[in-house]
């Protein structure tokens, strides 16, 4: 018998590595449900450990519930413990309630898409992106046979830096920066260099739904921490990293996903200094933040990190160019070379082309003139629903940025049944479980003000309160 051979990269203890690769078979579905378990004798041999540390595994897979034992016959597979993939033939409402991908619902397509917090193209200035697109082959009119390299255009990166060092008052070098297709793969890339299974990390709760997943499939433990229209309980926070020793905070303080509140700028620098008492990496997602209504918001944590614990994900897709796909991320040397290893094992870096349309486009005074006139038109946009939503009686958190509300609906509502009602009507929202690392908050919606015109976002989120009040009623 081949014997398997356990990694000594990581620090994790034998029985954990032993643990993690019996629980990634589990969820693969190699062994079904009631399935008799390799024993710990044959698994001891395999491994070439002692029988005890294989015993230890099953234990804790015994307490997490993903195997249960038969008196003197041995460990087997709990149902519990497989991914449920066919449960209900709705695919839709299958990955709502049980893999929470938003990506699913983004695939729906619909006339009323509350869904998707994108910008409607119909606000971008079209016409002169296709005048800064023709300039770009024209400077560099052998752009489409050149690769970018990894790390991104050392060109764009300048630009960057000048431009933070302008309006955030934090310096960086070119070499601290990485271009990414988007800010996605920058948290993608975050995960699979900073995280291995059984990491404590601390989420807000609510969060931005995709990163719980992607957190989660490096099997990090997910602790949250709530965030309130004022921001958030440092008291709570530093209990956390006092306890859990968390590994990082992936955090979005600016206009927040999905609840669009901003944390103050007195709690920013508190948390940058207790990030550094406690050894604490802060991932601080950035993808909103030209998109204010009223003041600008505070400078971001990175302003105030002078010890190398903020790692700055920012990203320009959701509203200058959502087909270019550009974000940044900004962090110290000790990080980069690591990023930059991650990134080059997935790809060669982001496409050149795009960086260059972007590095034009983006710092060009037409567009930035166009900032302000975009945030006129999402207030006007986000002022439509806030309008029919008075009518209601139900809560919401008002934003002075982004693009999303978040919005409490009467318990009696089954959400399961309202999605799929909503979407026989052609219309998507985002269920507030989705967005929650406990899945819970069942009662609570986003609803993006973002990609419809004036007209849809008042006669689609008319229809959607006529279907939710037409629901409370039956319920009575």
């Amino acid at each position: 018998m081949r014997r398997k051979i356990l990694s000594n990269i990581h620090s994790d203890k034998l029985f954990e590595q032993i643990y993690d690769y019996l629980l990634e078979r589990i969820r693969r579905g190699e062994w079904q449900a009631h399935e008799k378990l390799p024993s710990v004798r044959t698994l001891a041999t395999e491994f070439n450990v002692h029988r005890l540390t294989v015993f230890k595994a099953y234990q804790l897979l015994k307490e997490n519930r993903y195997v249960y034992v038969k008196d003197k016959s041995g460990y087997y597979v709990q149902p519990s413990g497989l991914l449920s993939m066919n449960t209900l033939h709705d695919p839709i409402v299958s990955a709502y309630v049980h893999d929470s991908h938003l990506s699913e619902i983004h695939q729906v397509e619909a006339a009323f898409q509350f869904s998707k917090a994108l910008l409607d193209p119909n606000l971008l200035p079209n016409l002169y992106f296709s005048e800064y697109v023709k300039k770009v082959f024209d400077l560099y009119p052998k752009v489409l046979g050149t690769y970018s390299t990894t790390q991104g255009d050392q060109e764009l990166r300048e630009a960057l830096c000048r431009y933070f060092a302008k309006h955030y008052h934090f310096y960086v070098s070119a070499e601290e920066l990485l271009i990414t297709s988007g800010s996605q793969e920058a948290i993608d890339l975050v995960a699979r260099v900073l995280i291995k299974p059984r990491d404590v990390i601390l989420m807000e709760r609510p969060t931005y739904s995709p990163a719980i997943d992607v957190f989660r499939r490096q099997g990090a433990v997910i602790v949250s921490v709530d965030i309130h229209p004022h921001g958030y309980d440092l008291h709570q926070v530093e209990t956390a990293m006092k306890q859990y020793k968390p590994r990082l905070f992936y955090l979005n303080p600016t206009f927040h996903n999905p609840t669009g509140c901003t944390v103050p700028a007195e709690q920013r620098k508190r948390l940058v200094e207790l990030a550094e008492k406690y050894h604490c990496l802060l991932i601080e997602d950035d993808p909103y933040r030209d998109i204010y209504f009223n003041e600008q918001p505070p400078l971001p944590l990175f302003s105030y990190d002078t010890a190398g614990y903020v790692i700055y994900l920012r990203s320009f897709s959701k509203y200058i160019a959502p087909g270019l796909g550009i974000a940044t991320v900004a962090c110290r040397p000790s990080f980069m070379n690591y990023f930059i290893r991650a990134k080059s094992l997935s790809d060669s870096g982001a496409p050149l082309l795009n960086q260059k349309i972007f590095l034009h486009y983006f710092f060009s005074e037409r567009m930035q003139q166009h900032l302000e006139k975009l945030r006129i038109a999402l207030a006007v946009r986000k002022d439509i629903l806030e309008e029919e939503l008075s009518l209601t009686g139900w809560k919401w958190s008002s934003p002075t940025g982004g693009f999303n509300l978040w919005t409490q609906l009467p318990d009696s509502i089954p959400m399961e049944e309202l999605l799929t009602k909503s979407i026989e009507q052609s219309i998507t929202f985002v269920p507030g479980s989705i967005c929650d690392p406990q899945r819970e908050l069942k009662s609570w919606i986003r609803v993006s003000y973002s990609y419809l015109n004036e007209q849809q976002l008042r006669e689609g989120f008319k229809r959607l309160i006529c279907l939710i009040h037409s629901m409370s009623h039956a319920e009575k």
